[in-house]
Parts: structure tokens; sequence; C-alpha cells
């Protein structure tokens, strides 16, 4: 076989191979749950979101599935860059923790509510929108532009059912169908 022929068919082969993903990635992405995501709605002192977040509820998407005690976690790392561990168990409350890590920079130096975070690598994708948060950071409403994905995330693993009531109010005021939401199950 010739060189040129070789080069072809494995060219041929990565554009198949890359388009396969880029179909695989959109057919398993959620519905949209929010047609007019907001901007959002104040800033955010980057010093008091970093920490530990347990999540109460999530638009349920691929890389997250069937995952229950759910935990984010933020810290500031000498470069500037945020470390972002996100972890949760499948088969709750007995089953296999999975962990992922991954890294966001400040995409919006204005107000710091809108963060790019990478899982996989240097480039920055996903967006990492902070839609709204509790006053003393109690709790966060968190989305991106698209408005397929959600996340509801609490300092309290399992926080008071009045505020727990409150949250969700403020879930749909932002234009969101909580009922299309998965209320995650904490320890």
């Amino acid at each position: 076989m010739k060189r040129s022929t070789a080069i072809s068919i494995a060219s041929g082969v990565a554009v198949a191979a890359i388009g396969g993903i880029f179909l695989y990635s959109r057919a398993t992405r959620p519905p949209v749950i929010n047609k007019k995501v907001p901007e959002p709605a104040k800033p955010v002192d980057l010093t008091r979101y970093l920490g530990k977040w347990y999540e109460l509820a999530r638009h349920e998407n691929r890389f997250e599935k069937g995952l229950d005690a759910v935990t984010a976690e933020y810290a500031l790392l000498d470069d500037g860059k945020i470390s972002v561990i996100n972890s949760g168990t499948h088969n709750w409350p007995d089953g296999d923790r999975s962990v992922s890590e991954g890294k966001a920079i400040v995409a919006d130096e204005a107000t710091s509510a809108k963060l790019k975070v990478s899982f996989f690598g240097p480039l920055y994708t996903g967006d990492y929108w902070v839609l709204d948060h509790g006053e003393d950071y109690e709790w966060s409403i968190v989305g991106e532009p698209s408005g397929r994905y959600l996340w509801v995330l609490s300092r309290e693993a399992v926080p008071s059912s009045a505020l727990a009531q409150a949250i969700m109010k403020r879930v749909e005021e932002l234009g969101y169908d909580r009922w299309a939401l998965r209320i995650t199950r904490q320890g």
C-alpha cells in the first residue's frame, strides 16, 4: 500500500471517529429546561465561593447519571486557576465513589460569576455560571447558557426544609422547570 493511501485511510478513520464522538455527545445531551437562561443575578466573591458544596438537585446528565452523595470542592491554585473536584457515589449509599478532577478559569472578570471549566486538559470548554447564591454563600444555583444543565448546591448535605424550598422557588423564578430536576440523595 502506498504511503499516501495509508495516510488517506488513517485520516478518514480519524475524521469518522471524531464525527462519531460529536454525534454521540449531541445525542446524549439533556433536553433544554430553560429557553431563556438569565444572566447571573449578582457578582461572586470567589474567596467565599471556594470550599465544599453538596448537590441538592440537578438536571440529570450523562456524566453524573445515577450518582448520589454528590459534592463539589473548589480551591484556588497558585497559578490563579481554580481546582474543581467533583465526586459522587454509584449505587448509593454503599457503592463506589467516582471522582472527577478539573480546573476552572474566570471568564467574566467584572463579576466572577461566569467560569470556564475543563475536565479534559487545557481546553476550557464548559460554561459554569453562578446564576444566584445566598448572601452568606449558604446555597448556589449553577447553570450554563444552553439551558440544558442546572445544579442546585448547598453548604449543608441536608439543609432545612425551609431553605430547600426557598432555593427551589428561586430555581423557578430563574425560569427553570424544577420538576425536571433529580433530587440528589445525601448521607
